[in-house]
């Protein structure tokens, strides 16, 4: 919750009090500080991810907020788990006002001819179908003045070698994300593309173990950017959110 800055004074005013937030991937990193980032407004949320044990950690934590919490393992590549989440979601809330798809993941650095097509389905799966999935899930939920954030990454515009199927699924989800956004415009829901630089995430442990963390950004600052987006004006929106680290390109 807000803290008083001091005698006298009044709290931080919560922005989007009231409001609820489905975050994927939210057990961790990017998705879980955009949670904290989110409840810190007064928004209650509904997290999930694959893992029981980081979701109930993050659960305790989010629950001493004193915003709603409901956490409930959801694997984004399955029609059916999808749908069971988003009936928890209206079932607890009654409502759905902010999307966040967050959830993603990384393959080792190798090269077309070396990447075995487990990697590939999972990175197609998970960071692109996944995208669609909760999307199509949520939108019977949404109402005017919602908003939609996909978590692209700056892999969403450029290519790196050796990771062909992470570049593929974010340039894939890039195109979804903007034919989403010309969709929804006459709905009035929100439609933003969020782009993070190297950001300090257990990702890397996958995709390059000796990357230089402390050259990245912090998850937080990622999600510090995405709330002052969310609460623009109603009559403005902020279609495309890149953020890089303050060295530059690692």
């Amino acid at each position: 919750m807000a803290r008083a800055s001091g005698a006298g004074q009044s709290r931080k005013p919560q922005r989007l009090r009231g409001k609820v937030a489905l975050i994927t991937g939210a057990s961790r990193g990017i998705g879980l500080a955009i949670a904290h980032a989110l409840a810190a407004e007064g928004c209650h949320l509904a997290i999930t991810g694959r893992s029981q044990a980081p979701l109930k950690k993050a659960l305790r934590k989010l629950e001493k907020t004193g915003v709603r919490v409901l956490a409930r393992p959801c694997d984004v590549r399955d029609p059916g788990s999808v749908a069971s989440l988003l009936r928890a979601v209206q079932e607890e809330f009654n409502r759905l006002d902010i999307l966040v798809n967050n959830a993603g993941v990384a393959h080792p650095n190798l090269h077309v001819d070396k990447l075995r097509f487990e990697y590939w389905s999972e990175a197609i799966d998970t960071n692109l179908t996944g995208t669609f999935l909760v999307t199509h899930y949520a939108l019977a939920r949404m109402t005017r003045g919602g908003a939609i954030v996909n978590n692209l990454s700056t892999a969403s515009r450029k290519a790196f070698a050796g990771s062909s199927a992470y570049v593929a699924s974010k340039h894939g989800a890039l195109g979804l994300t903007d034919t989403l956004r010309e969709e929804l415009r006459p709905r009035g829901i929100r439609v933003i593309a969020l782009m993070p630089g190297a950001t300090d995430t257990e990702l890397w442990n996958t995709l390059w173990p000796q990357a230089p963390r402390r050259k990245m950004m912090s998850p937080d600052s990622v999600a510090t950017a995405v709330v002052n987006a969310l609460i623009l004006p109603s009559d403005s929106t902020l279609e495309e959110l890149t953020i890089r680290p303050a060295a530059g390109t690692l």
